[in-house]
């Protein structure tokens, strides 16, 4: 009999650790569904992860509303920028490969670029503080000049600097859409298909994909809004009906946007980040993760929460639980808190919920148990 004592004892030596475990997950998920009906959030996935394990997975709401169609773990949402992170993994796999330096200017990488853009380093490029002019229209919402990609990387080389190199934080896609050209120039594939390749399918990512919100979609939850375009104001007004978004993203600017995924997707990802199966060193997260000071030494960002930019990665920088935070079109965000072994990833079909915020709240729960 006495060999059967620790097989009885174990679970009941056990069992307040999953108690608390499950106490803490149900506080969280009435946390999530107490912003979903403050916010008017139709659906949304959340995956939790410890010591990269995941710990909590669970999808919340309706993935699409006018179906009534109930959100699971295989829904597939817009994450937008996002795609950014892919895009900065991508280039420190080629910094790793030897085929890049990421303190050289980028006349050492492509070709016939303005002389004005030269000298703007990859980090520069990485960090949004390169100065380079927008080949995005942010009053339109659209490519410069309205004709289409070819011809607004034409009309961009033509623009004016916005600073020089070094000297503010301006977040914009031409950076990104440059990046996309120096991974597909020495990763010898499009970007698409080099980051399936070196990232995805290492991960285990069997449901991220690139595309436009109107895409039809095995899974795929619409996005949707109460913003609406007001002509007699000339801007966008919230409303109360709600609306499904229609977004297209330019082929030559994915690096910058226009990524789909899971949450629990995602969650494969970021372990397979910080298990080393994507980059080798852990010098290089740390690089990825480093906040880049500007000119004279001071940080900027997004503002408020993020008040700082890694390469490719927003940065909570404080003393205490420092984060990294990509977001994706004010719907989509995870937020990695290094130092605390803590990962969440809150994926929403609404546009506007400021999914980082509801994530900083839940992260508080976790971190208490400490």
């Amino acid at each position: 009999m006495k060999h059967t004592c620790p097989f009885i004892l174990f679970p009941l030596l056990m069992f307040p650790l999953l108690f608390q475990a499950q106490s803490r997950n149900r506080i969280v998920l009435d946390h999530l569904k107490s912003e979903m009906r403050e916010h008017k959030i139709p659906g949304l996935q959340l995956t939790v992860i410890k010591e990269n394990k995941q710990i909590l997975s669970k999808a919340l709401g309706k993935a699409n509303v006018p179906f009534a169609v109930k959100a699971d773990n295989n829904n597939i949402f817009s994450i937008n920028s996002i795609a950014k992170v892919f895009a900065s993994v991508a280039i420190l796999q080629l910094v790793e490969r030897g085929d890049l330096d990421l303190d050289k200017p980028i006349r050492n990488y492509l070709d016939d670029l303005p002389l004005n853009w030269q000298s703007v380093t990859l980090i520069q490029l990485l960090s949004h503080t390169s100065g380079l002019p927008d080949v995005e229209d942010p009053e339109r919402d659209e490519l410069v000049g309205g004709q289409g990609q070819d011809s607004a990387w034409i009309l961009v080389r033509q623009m004016p600097l916005q600073f020089q190199a070094g000297e503010s934080f301006s977040y914009n896609a031409t950076n990104y859409g440059l990046l996309q050209k120096i991974i597909e120039r020495y990763g010898e594939v499009s970007f698409e298909a080099f980051v399936r390749e070196h990232q995805f399918k290492v991960a285990g990512m069997a449901y991220t994909s690139f595309g436009n919100s109107f895409e039809v979609a095995a899974n795929k939850s619409p996005t949707y809004c109460y913003y609406y375009f007001d002509a007699a104001v000339g801007n966008y007004v919230e409303g109360k009906q709600l609306l499904e978004v229609s977004e297209k993203f330019p082929t030559s600017l994915r690096a910058d946007a226009g990524a789909f995924s899971t949450a629990e997707d995602l969650a494969k990802w970021i372990i397979a980040l910080q298990t080393g199966k994507l980059l080798k060193s852990k010098e290089s997260i740390a690089q990825l993760w480093e906040p880049v000071p500007l000119n004279n030494g001071t940080y900027d960002g997004f503002g408020g929460l993020l008040n700082a930019y890694a390469l490719g990665w927003p940065v909570i920088r404080r003393e205490e639980h420092p984060g990294v935070a990509p977001i994706g079109g004010g719907r989509a965000a995870f937020i990695i808190y290094p130092e605390d072994k803590l990962a969440i990833v809150l994926l929403t079909n609404l546009s506007g919920a400021s999914p980082e915020e509801i994530i900083e709240e839940i992260a508080k729960v976790y971190l208490a148990a400490h």
